[in-house]
């Protein structure tokens, strides 16, 4: 370890400390959040402005500040599937029936493909609007390595079809989905979870004893849970940070200049799909300024991780106790929205690389005959997009291969696809928060005085209450 990189863990150090020292004076965890995402981006551009954004010392420090990032990151991972499962089972014991169950997962996942739809007519939207176009760009040799990777993934994308992915969501073996070993892990254990808490209904007559006693066992595991989540999401100021300082301190702004069209343009179609979101939770009459107040640490969170899955956890407190939606909703809502349908990874992104490599084979991408088959193909495809890194490329392969256009090309955005992705990771988690909002809402389960009130999350009641 060099004298440099000692320096520059030490300067980490300090604004560590400095969030530390704020969570001691009891600021609000938004406001932690917040500050933990500008220390971060302040501390990444002073280091790519002294070493640049390859060198050697970057590295290291990098690799030093993925201990606190990724390893925040992971935790939140560690309590998604114990989360899923103890939380599913606790609002199935708590239904009223079968049907109310079918009502909350239909209304969800229709809303989340919808969205999903509608997210990739405004990439097609944007795309056209700014004239994106794959012919003549040029390929590094990063690009050209990206792109052989692509074309070795086609034959597994292909071999996806829709009965199979429907298929590959039961739960065959649901102790190896509870240690997230399958792209579908997450819904294989919602849907485990189901079974055990209708089986439990089941007995509720017939063996009350037994039913009793699960069901206080449930509510144990279920506080035990929570309890953990909370300590885990006090975490979330120093994620935050060192995962936006590493982000910005290894970006090459040379390539973003390069590729800025597509930039804007997915940007562009990001913000006005989050409008989309607010028209939708607006008309289901809940007040959308105060619901973007509510989520916006969540989505900083998903912007500065990039997972889905990982941002389950704290989406689901903050549906229960900030906007009244109803557990098993949320958790419904946020389990389906890290698999199915996400607006961004699989609606946005696959819609404008379709219509930026068309093309380059020849075909005019503004056509009905184009555009009708892309949007059937990414509705479909969306269903079983991993909430994990690497998910959108995952959607991409799907579309492309399923419309006969050259994969490899969709290498020549490797240099901005963490830029890219952060966005499209908070829409998704944008998406999954407004279908569970606004199926709380027409079911009737939202508590409005939840919603308009003004509570924190328990890391901040905790803290006070100490």
């Amino acid at each position: 370890m060099t004298i440099n990189v000692i320096l520059n863990l030490l300067a980490a150090l300090a604004l560590l400390g400095a969030l530390y020292a704020q969570q001691r004076r009891h600021a609000s965890f938004s406001v932690r959040v917040f500050t933990g995402m500008g220390l971060g981006v302040l501390l990444g551009a002073a280091l790519q402005a002294l070493y640049g954004a390859s060198a050697a010392e970057l590295k290291t420090t990098g690799d030093y500040l993925d201990i606190v990032g990724s390893g925040y990151v992971k935790l939140l991972q560690m309590i998604v599937m114990p989360l899923i499962m103890v939380s599913i089972i606790s609002a199935i014991i708590k239904l009223k029936g079968i049907n109310s169950l079918g009502k909350i997962s239909a209304l969800t996942i229709v809303l989340l493909m919808l969205t999903t739809l509608i997210a990739a007519g405004l990439g097609i939207l944007m795309a056209k609007l700014f004239q994106l176009s794959a012919v003549g760009l040029t390929a590094s040799a990063a690009d050209v390595a990206r792109g052989v990777y692509l074309q070795g993934k086609v034959e597994t994308a292909q071999a996806i079809s829709l009965p199979s992915m429907l298929l590959s969501f039961i739960p065959a073996n649901p102790f190896l989905d509870m240690t997230g070993g399958r792209k579908t892990s997450t819904i294989a254990v919602v849907i485990f979870s189901v079974f055990i808490g209708i089986a439990a209904t089941g007995i509720h007559d017939k063996k009350p004893d037994v039913f009793a006693a699960f069901e206080r066992f449930i509510q144990v595991a279920h506080a035990i849970v929570m309890r953990i989540v909370t300590l885990v999401l006090r975490l979330t100021p120093y994620g935050v940070f060192a995962l936006m300082a590493q982000v910005v301190s290894t970006s090459s702004y040379t390539d973003i200049l390069h590729l800025i069209d597509f930039v804007l343009a997915s940007y562009s179609a990001l913000i006005l799909m989050f409008c989309v979101h607010l028209a939708l939770v607006a008309g289901a009459g809940l007040n959308p300024a105060r619901y973007v107040r509510k989520i916006l640490p969540v989505l900083t969170f998903a912007f500065t991780s990039r997972s889905s899955a990982g941002a389950i956890p704290m989406s689901v407190q903050t549906q229960t106790l900030r906007l009244g939606t109803s557990e098993g909703i949320a958790n419904f809502a946020a389990s389906f929205g890290a698999t199915i349908g996400q607006n961004g990874c699989a609606g946005i992104y696959p819609a404008m690389l379709a219509v930026m490599i068309a093309p380059t084979v020849g075909i005019d991408p503004f056509t009905l005959a184009f555009i009708a088959p892309l949007l059937a193909i990414i509705t479909i495809g969306s269903v079983g997009v991993a909430g994990v890194g690497g998910g959108a490329t995952f959607a991409a392969l799907i579309v492309l291969s399923s419309m006969n256009l050259p994969v490899a090309l969709a290498g020549l955005l490797i240099s901005i696809e963490p830029l890219i992705d952060m966005g499209r990771t908070a829409l998704n988690v944008s998406g999954s928060i407004a279908a569970g909002t606004v199926t709380s809402r027409v079911l009737g389960e939202t508590d409005l005085a939840v919603f308009n009130g003004d509570a924190e999350l328990p890391v901040d009641s905790d803290r006070k209450a100490a």
